[in-house]
């Protein structure tokens, strides 16, 4: 989690004013809109604990936790198949079931 807190900061510093709405960007992609190159994000990710794959599950995940477990929801902000969204709307009705039978944390 600190490794993209970081990031963040990271990118907002070096990059303040860019459009571009991607997580991942770099010299050449923080003046368009277009998204780094496959290869670029490889390299950049690599040795590290957070993979794009887990950061991706993480993110849709949170998504339907937060706003609600609606497969609707998720494909149109995802772009996911129905499928797919289905799948993760139904993961985070259950994440969220547990934490209501679990009751409050104190």
């Amino acid at each position: 989690m600190q490794l993209l807190l970081d990031w963040l900061e990271h990118r907002r510093r070096r990059w303040p004013n860019t459009a571009n709405l991607h997580l991942l960007i770099n010299n050449q992609t923080a003046n368009t809109t277009g998204r780094a190159s496959n290869h670029w994000i490889s390299t950049a990710m690599r040795g590290q604990e957070a993979t794009l794959e887990r950061l991706r599950v993480d993110r849709q995940l949170e998504e339907a936790m937060v706003k609600g477990p609606d497969p609707l929801h998720l494909a149109e902000v995802f772009g996911l198949d129905e499928k797919t969204a289905m799948r993760y709307a139904d993961s985070a009705r259950a994440l969220l079931e547990q934490a209501a039978e679990a009751g409050p944390v104190s």
